[in-house]
């Protein structure tokens, strides 16, 4: 009975939202199609970034653990659509409920997400764009996380805490940043794409992982395809111009201003990681760039349409050389974060957060502003507490349920075998 569940639940969904979800109307004069277009390309870039970050992750670890690590990314494309769907939009953006969470049946199955603008939240474009384009940001955001427990974790048990984390920690997260009566948001947080609703998010949830799950029985001796790792990164790097310009919401001055930064943060960062690495004695390695040019888009997500040129340059250049401690100390430290997700996407998503409060035009610290800086500590402070031990909770329930890690000879046989019965020849 139980592998029936799984598929019975979701055809009751399916038929749910086939009798729930409303019929679309023609296409309003009040929008822009020039904004359109460009948030309907920026949508698709966005969605780019998980086969991206499937092939960036799938090329460092052990060859038996290719394709289960890169279908632990790639999955989430159909587990996070379905639900984003059926309730998921409607938590982050529903009808606010205390600036915590939104409503569940403002948008139950799209309800009522249709072709007109929505002025509250983008009111050039069709209101299901704007729907589908926040839905790019809640598929990746989970898969972010899977690096950290590559190569120990069951299937089912990350199919399940996935759910659950979109549902109780992202959804949340989103909601108290990104609407208009969100928590975060009526302090005045600043995050222009998702440095705290996505990389702090999945970095701390992955920080939990790492903690939860325990160290590997056998650590990875070397990055099974280097090239992939290549690849991912250049994908993940062209997904970004609409991960960050995308959330202008429009194709406007700031969209442009979103591009421009996010292309000279992540090139800096990547140059700084490697002559840093050559300064410490070690070789400047193909992956190093790699993690580097990371980490420098992650910093600068929070905030690409609020600083200069001159100033992404140094959100980059001090991103990655924290980054690059952090994951020296965390070598140190016996957390076997097994692709580093939280000094990557944790520390540079926090670093990029504060030095938001510090540059961000007219009311950061540089122009004497320090409400801002005050309230991002502040909100810095509650997501630590929030993602890591909401996600460690949601960790000790599936394991409850279904057992989270694999079982020893399962791991020594490698996941791509025990877990779907494939392998690289």
């Amino acid at each position: 009975m139980g592998k029936k569940l799984n598929f019975i639940i979701l055809a009751i969904l399916i038929l749910v939202c086939v009798l729930t979800a409303s019929n679309y109307q023609e296409l309003s004069s009040s929008i822009d199609t020039g904004d359109t277009a460009w948030m309907l390309v920026a949508s698709a870039f966005v969605l780019l970034m998980t086969p991206g970050l499937s092939f960036f992750y799938g090329g460092m670890v052990n060859k038996k653990n290719i394709i289960s690590t890169m279908l632990q990314s790639f999955i989430a494309l159909g587990v996070i659509s379905v639900l984003w769907v059926i309730v998921g939009f409607s938590l982050a953006f529903g009808d606010s409920i205390g600036g915590i969470i939104g409503n569940p049946m403002t948008y139950f199955a799209f309800n009522n997400v249709g072709s007109e603008p929505n002025p509250a939240f983008a009111s050039t474009i069709p209101f299901l764009l704007f729907a589908l384009f926040q839905l790019k940001f809640a598929i990746i955001t989970p898969a972010l996380i899977t690096g950290s427990f590559a190569g120990r974790v069951r299937f089912r048990s990350y199919i399940s805490f996935m759910v659950l984390f979109s549902i109780f920690i992202y959804s949340p997260l989103a909601h108290m940043t990104w609407h208009p009566d969100g928590l975060f948001r009526n302090w005045g947080v600043l995050d222009f794409a998702g440095g705290t609703v996505v990389h702090m998010s999945a970095g701390f949830a992955a920080l939990a992982g790492a903690v939860f799950l325990g160290k590997r029985k056998t650590a990875f001796e070397s990055h099974a395809n280097v090239p992939y790792v290549i690849l991912g990164t250049g994908l993940l790097w062209f997904g970004w111009f609409g991960f960050n310009a995308g959330s202008a919401l429009g194709a406007n001055a700031d969209a442009v201003i979103a591009f421009a930064n996010t292309n000279i943060a992540s090139a800096t960062a990547m140059i700084t990681w490697v002559f840093y690495e050559r300064m410490l004695g070690r070789k400047m390695s193909a992956v190093g760039a790699c993690i580097g040019a990371v980490v420098g888009l992650v910093a600068i997500t929070p905030a690409a349409g609020f600083v200069n040129i001159g100033q992404s340059m140094f959100i980059g250049f001090l991103a990655s050389i924290i980054s690059n401690w952090a994951i020296h100390l965390k070598n140190k430290s016996g957390i076997d974060d097994t692709l580093d997700v939280f000094p990557s996407h944790g520390i540079g998503g926090i670093v990029g957060m504060l030095l938001t409060a510090v540059f961000a035009s007219g009311v950061g610290l540089i122009y004497g502003e320090t409400t801002t800086f005050l309230y991002h500590l502040l909100a810095l402070a509650i997501t630590t507490v929030f993602c890591f031990g909401g996600s460690y909770l949601l960790y000790m329930l599936v394991d409850v349920l279904l057992s989270m890690r694999v079982q020893e000879y399962q791991e020594e046989k490698g996941l791509d075998l025990s877990q779907h019965g494939e392998q690289i020849e």
